[in-house]
């Protein structure tokens, strides 16, 4: 009997870090609270589109929405295989039409508006012959509590630190900065963390540290969940977070690469738009306060390294 490969061996490490995080997660919650959605896509005809793949699938969506804690998040597995069509992506890496992933993508929209956001991306990819690992976590604060900003970068950092041949933490962590950048505000969409694509040199190695740095999650965030979620607020609190929410909202609309190539292609509209908080808001022309709290935070939206 052959050994799984490393796409299948992939594929058992999501499923069970999907597991573990809900269970986590759900802790925090008090019990049960995520709604299952599991989903299975048979393959598609050919469609008018060129650049649509077809597709075929399965997942499964868990959603949490006015939770006790989260307002609204998720936590999704998908593995999907498929061709492409007549055009090619030509920034992916590999050739031929045929190509597999595997993933689970997370974001968290806690109520509290001194409770941060959070996004945690993991995935294994292949076309044809070549395949590789990518993904990242990124914090996304409405209010800036430094001692949160270590926590979180110190955490990730350390894992990156265990897999010295694979991963470099301050490579990592620059590419998050750009990648989570809103070009349009000149500022990040929050304090950043660690993100990668296309690593599939040494692939054992590197499935290693995607092993860790994806287990790290909810060392790395659920003490800043524990430590904010019931920390009092007023009002001005809440509208604040409302209008950070319209910055996390334009990110993904109009910048995020997976948002925009899944909403190209055809991909499961509810699945997409998960990241999506329940309320947000915009004001024009709104700057806050000189030496006010939500100034402090603006002005955190910069490159910085966090774990000094």
């Amino acid at each position: 009997m052959s050994s799984p490969s490393l796409f299948d061996r992939a594929t058992d490490h999501m499923i069970a870090l999907q597991e573990s995080i809900l269970s986590s997660l759900e802790t925090l919650e008090g019990g049960p609270a995520f709604r299952h959605d599991d989903w299975q896509r048979e393959e598609q005809e050919e469609s008018g589109n060129p650049a649509a793949p077809i597709l075929r699938g399965w997942g499964r969506t868990r959603v949490i929405e006015n939770g006790r804690f989260f307002e609204r998040g998720g936590v999704n597995l998908s593995v999907v295989e498929g061709r492409f069509g007549s055009v090619a992506p030509t920034h992916m890496p590999g050739d031929g039409r045929h190509f597999r992933a595997v993933g689970v993508s997370l974001v968290l929209h806690p109520h509290n508006p001194f409770a941060p956001t959070v996004h945690m991306n993991y995935r294994r990819m292949e076309r044809g012959s070549t395949g590789w690992f990518g993904g990242g976590a990124d914090l996304t604060p409405n209010y800036l509590f430094e001692e949160d900003a270590r926590h979180f970068h110190t955490t990730l950092k350390a894992v990156c630190d265990a897999h010295p041949a694979v991963a470099n933490h301050t490579a990592m962590k620059e590419e998050c900065d750009r990648y989570f950048t809103i070009p349009h505000r000149g500022e990040m969409r929050g304090v950043g963390g660690i993100f990668f694509d296309h690593m599939m040199t040494q692939p054992e190695e590197s499935f290693a540290f995607l092993r860790d740095a994806s287990q790290a999650f909810i060392p790395a965030y659920l003490p800043l969940a524990e430590r904010r979620g019931g920390t009092p607020f007023e009002p001005h609190h809440r509208q604040w977070q409302l209008l950070r929410r319209g910055r996390y909202v334009e990110f993904n609309l109009v910048n995020d690469r997976g948002t925009q190539f899944g909403l190209r292609t055809g991909g499961r509209i509810e699945s997409i738009l998960m990241s999506m908080p329940a309320t947000a808001s915009w004001a024009y022309d709104h700057h806050p306060a000189p030496g006010s709290d939500e100034a402090r935070m603006v002005a955190a939206l910069q490159p910085r390294d966090w774990t000094i």
